[in-house]
């Protein structure tokens, strides 16, 4: 059975880079899993990916040395047992914000004696190179358990959350976890805002206290820099559909042609902000 070197890189106190998969495509997913990520996290909280296409996306990277993962849609068992016999080597939980939520995230990601997951399918076996009573045997010890905090309750509650038993990491989601203190939408990743720093300072504090690898979204290679020299691990360098849509956009600005009011249309900003 494969090893997951993600657990075993934060275990060790080092840094891993990945980034969001937002479009439901196992194409896009193929090609992304080639460049050199330690991980990819397949977005099926925001985006409409289905659990065969997600299935297929997670078949489509093994043959690759990256580490399929998920964010779940939210923190309910049917979720977590979906995505894992689908062949996640890890699952990203979306809006911890108290111990009993972490709690139920670790029952329903651990089989037995660890936690409650039923015990069935195939395909979680396959992705991981091994039979079925390996795959049991080793799984616990391999899947990556990572909890957001993106919520000012789950920052107030970070002590309690991340003392956890089976809570691998932590991954802050910084657009929400500003909105939810008051500072609207769209706050840049990296923003020097006292306040939303010194949360965010806080939950990293926290989780070194608890062993738990400190991770958070980051908008490109500048971002994931800054945030590894703060003592950041499990880091996102924002998503496919950023690049894809930014990279032809920066471009196309450089193209001297007229362009048709449908084409200013097509371009307006609602592609281009994926949701942390």
């Amino acid at each position: 059975m494969r090893g997951n070197h993600v657990r075993r890189r934060l275990a060790a106190g080092q840094p891993s880079v990945g980034t969001w998969l937002a479009l439901p495509s196992p194409e896009t997913a193929e090609y992304v899993s080639k460049i050199g990520f330690d991980w990819l996290v397949v977005d099926a909280e925001h985006n409409p990916i289905d659990i065969r296409t997600l299935a297929q996306m997670f078949a489509a990277m093994g043959a690759s040395a990256t580490a399929p993962m998920v964010r779940i849609p939210w923190n309910t068992p049917e979720n977590f047992k979906r995505v894992l016999d689908a062949g996640a080597w890890g699952v990203v939980v979306p809006m911890v914000n108290d111990r009993a939520e972490a709690e139920q995230a670790v029952a329903a990601c651990r089989y037995y004696p660890d936690g409650g997951r039923s015990v069935g399918g195939g395909r979680h076996a396959l992705s991981w190179g091994a039979d079925a009573a390996e795959y049991y045997r080793r799984a616990n010890d391999e899947v990556l358990l990572v909890v957001q905090i993106e919520h000012i309750r789950g920052v107030e509650n970070a002590d309690r959350i991340l003392s956890v038993p089976g809570v691998d990491a932590c991954f802050i989601g910084p657009n929400d976890l500003a909105a939810s203190m008051g500072m609207g939408l769209g706050v840049p990743l990296e923003s020097d805002t006292p306040e939303l720093s010194a949360a965010i300072a806080h939950v990293r504090e926290t989780c070194v206290k608890h062993g738990v690898a400190p991770g958070i979204h980051c908008s490109g290679a500048a971002g994931i820099n800054q945030r590894i020299a703060e003592g950041f691990q499990f880091c996102a360098m924002a998503s496919e559909l950023r690049y894809l849509v930014g990279g032809l956009r920066a471009d196309l600005d450089q193209v001297d042609w007229q362009r048709s009011p449908t084409a200013d249309i097509a371009t307006a900003d609602t592609g281009t902000t994926v949701r942390y």
